[in-house]
């Protein structure tokens, strides 16, 4: 602790660095957190979570939606400590210290910073679709084992596999992300906050819980628990995930919506370019490069709808280098056969390029992929094959 005295004596920037900020959150209320939190918050990484939707496409269905990682990630290391700190209280004997309180929230702040456009789409189906057709893609990020444990602590066949605390302290694993039975503070916040964008109850008390959360031996682990008369506020607490994947998360128009979004993304793959540290990537490449990555945020839904001359034109110069394309430009002749044979067998609707269906026939896959965009935006989505009126066949 510093005196009034040696307080006067710090330069502004001490004076900075040393302070600690209140945030005024619509779920939590008022929060503060530490200056080295705020020193993470301030990082270019971390300001990147503003534009990244925490619900991915369900803001195509539902306008309330449009919360973002950020404050779900400081959301996150408010409940952290505040969960940490309330152990410490009502159990000293666990001898948690401030610097452990301080990690757990490095760790509920820095959980979600690995996530890329419209959250879980990114590298939960884009990625994965894109690894299908080329190969799987070499990225590792390198992170704080201790902080990158409670982040992700999957199990190991190693008697101990953590190398932050020692197992007399592994329930500290369990605060941010809970991988024995999911009840952990990542989901607190993500039930409350969605409930509230989304406009739907949410029955599940997390306060009640960290009130009545206490650390007991369980076969030679200590485990975060609570008494068995609170059943029924963990029961809501699953119910209420439930009901949310039924409604929101797994809703049959947001997966519509997302499939879209990563077709789009899938054709503008290659022809959006991003600088990176040494050299520009595309789409699915940028997670190698921090420097890329770090601008790599939902904003690339706007960029593929309306991209620039420019970047039309590299994608004309990448299709134009494609043999794939070469016979459409060779013979012009039997490329407008083919278009017209095409708009025979689908229709003449403009807003359903022909493309679609024949990839090889494209002149432009930027194009594909803002028209699969401009679809979304007009309601005009996808359809399961069950929904399709037998008189009316549009692809």
């Amino acid at each position: 602790m510093t005196t009034p005295s040696e307080s006067s004596k710090l330069s502004e920037e001490e004076k900075t660095i040393f302070q600690s900020k209140v945030f005024n959150d619509p779920i939590h209320g008022h929060l503060e957190l530490q200056p080295l939190l705020i020193k993470i918050i301030d990082t270019k990484q971390f300001q990147r979570l503003r534009f990244i939707k925490q619900l991915g496409g369900a803001y195509f269905v539902y306008p309330g939606a449009s919360h973002n990682c950020f404050e779900h990630s400081i959301g996150v290391a408010h409940l952290a400590g505040e969960l940490a700190r309330a152990l410490r209280t009502r159990q000293p004997e666990l001898e948690i210290t401030d610097e452990d309180i301080l990690c757990v929230q490095i760790a509920g702040l820095c959980h979600d910073l690995g996530h890329g456009p419209f959250s879980h789409l990114y590298d939960g189906t884009f990625i994965k679709k894109q690894q299908m057709i080329n190969g799987p893609l070499d990225a590792e990020a390198a992170q704080d084992e201790e902080i990158k444990d409670m982040m992700d602590p999957e199990k190991k066949e190693t008697p101990w596999p953590y190398e932050g605390w020692e197992k007399e302290k592994s329930f500290l694993y369990e605060i941010v992300s809970n991988k024995r039975n999911g009840i952990d503070v990542d989901k607190f916040d993500d039930f409350a906050r969605d409930c509230h964008h989304l406009g739907m109850k949410n029955n599940f008390d997390y306060r009640r819980f960290i009130h009545f959360a206490r650390v007991c031996e369980v076969k030679g682990e200590k485990q975060i628990c609570v008494r068995d008369k609170e059943a029924d506020n963990i029961y809501n607490m699953f119910h209420t995930r439930y009901y949310l994947h039924k409604r929101a998360y797994q809703h049959k128009v947001t997966k519509i919506i997302e499939t879209m979004i990563t077709d789009a993304f899938v054709k503008a793959d290659k022809h959006i370019k991003i600088e990176g540290s040494t050299e520009k990537h595309t789409l699915s490449t940028a997670m190698e490069d921090m420097e890329a990555y770090t601008k790599l945020t939902d904003c690339v839904f706007e960029r593929i709808l309306y991209p620039t001359s420019n970047e039309l034109k590299e994608a004309e110069k990448t299709l134009g280098s494609n043999p794939e394309h070469l016979v459409s430009e060779q013979n012009p002749s039997s490329s407008s056969n083919e278009l017209k044979e095409a708009e025979k067998t689908l229709g003449s609707n403009p807003e359903h390029p022909v493309s679609e269906q024949n990839p090889s026939s494209s002149s432009n896959e930027l194009k594909e992929a803002g028209q699969i965009l401009k679809r979304i935006i007009s309601r005009d989505l996808y359809r399961f094959v069950g929904e399709i009126p037998t008189n009316e066949v549009r692809i």
